[in-house]
């Protein structure tokens, strides 16, 4: 199967429940276990359930709130700079998207086991958070 992904690396349809890769991801070192791993928890979110997203809305509503600049991916940054506190406040759709992408981002960063990635802009301090948050909600302690 050809297909032209665009600017993007990889691209999932849960219905479908089909991930598509550029062979791009081969190129870099780690890459292709970090987007792979992203795309996987696309279908952890749909799965997660409305009380787990609610509450991983909650700790990047409170890292907005302290003026938390950066990511953990590019698909979640891109998203975060462009965020209103219009959008924000009434859960509109692209802050809904943003959840979204940043909770698959932060699972490539825990999972990928990468020490280190150009896109990794988030401080430690809400890095700690989000690794917290995961190992209350996704079966206890995350071990790299």
């Amino acid at each position: 199967m050809r297909c032209s992904l665009g600017p993007h690396l990889a691209a999932t349809s849960i219905p479908r429940r089909v991930i598509l890769l550029d062979s791009a991801v081969l190129k870099r070192p780690g890459e292709f276990e970090r987007i792979l791993v992203h795309e996987v928890f696309h279908f952890a979110w749909v799965r997660l359930g409305n009380p787990a997203r609610r509450d991983w809305e909650r700790v990047l509503g409170a890292e907005v709130a302290d003026g938390a600049r950066g990511e953990l991916g590019w698909s979640a940054e891109w998203r975060k700079k462009k965020l209103r506190a219009s959008v924000i406040s009434m859960r509109g759709a692209a802050w809904r998207r943003y959840v979204c992408e940043s909770f698959c981002d932060s699972a490539a960063w825990m999972f990928a086991a990468l020490d280190r990635h150009d896109e990794f802009t988030l401080a430690a301090r809400f890095r700690r958070r989000r690794r917290e948050w995961f190992e209350r909600n996704l079966a206890g302690p995350v071990r790299i």
